[in-house]
């Protein structure tokens, strides 16, 4: 397949992640899963944008967690501008919250890192022919939030910029970390622990890391970012 019905031309995909090891590990899947394929890169939310006005693409394939500007604000910029373009969610995160959002924000599909090898080029094959796509182990548990037989959990009533910076504390970063890779004054990174704290109705910083890990609101499901790098070819579209 090499381009979507009715499309001209090779499929264009741009793929932004905000680490270069994974975007040539990811770029290598494509490639070689693909068909001729054209993938270009991003490493940012404002790259990304600046790459979409100058040129049209077919696919675009998105982190969550990035410096400046966040996964869930780039997709809600890029629906807005270019409302049928599919989009889809390549996370370390395999916690449905951050799925749902993904989806709640304009995404057309979510799949984990530690599956990109298996998972990659065939999502890529349903959202080129109008479909969605999610990590299996997560569509089950987003199915049961949204049907009402799951619990919600404290940190779903949290905000995108909330999530983040309790990704990011629960990570280990320091306010000073947090501030720097956000754009944000040390603060507002304060203001917004506090509101945090008192949503989740935890105390101590060490609660807050307790709950994050509890929920497995950190990196503890990143791949191996060399695992990425590895030239790996990918099972054939379903």
């Amino acid at each position: 397949m090499n381009a979507p019905s009715g499309h001209p031309g090779p499929v264009r995909l741009l793929l932004v992640d905000d680490h270069t090891i994974v975007r040539e590990g990811l770029t290598r899947i494509l490639e070689q899963g693909g068909e001729g394929w054209s993938v270009c890169d991003a490493s940012s939310g404002f790259q990304a944008l600046e790459e979409l006005r100058r040129q049209p693409f077919d696919v675009v394939i998105a982190d969550l967690s990035m410096p400046g500007m966040s996964g869930l604000e780039l997709i809600r910029r890029v629906r807005a501008g270019s409302p049928r373009l599919p989009i889809l969610v390549l996370s370390m995160h395999a916690e449905e919250e951050y799925a749902l959002r993904a989806f709640q924000s304009g995404a057309n599909g979510y799949i984990t890192k530690d599956s990109a090898s298996l998972e990659l080029v065939a999502a890529v094959h349903k959202l080129l022919r109008g479909g969605a796509h999610v990590t299996s182990s997560i569509a089950e548990r987003v199915m049961q939030r949204l049907n009402g037989t799951a619990a919600v959990p404290e940190h779903a009533r949290l905000s995108n910029r909330e999530l983040e910076v309790l990704r990011r504390l629960v990570d280990g970063q320091r306010p000073t970390d947090i501030a720097e890779a956000l754009h944000l004054s040390i603060k507002t990174i304060s203001t917004h622990k506090s509101r945090i704290m008192k949503r989740l109705n935890i105390t101590s910083t060490a609660g807050l890391m307790r709950y994050g890990f509890q929920h497995g609101l950190g990196q503890d499901s990143t791949p191996d970012d060399a695992a990425l790098a590895a030239p790996l070819l990918p099972e054939a579209p379903a």
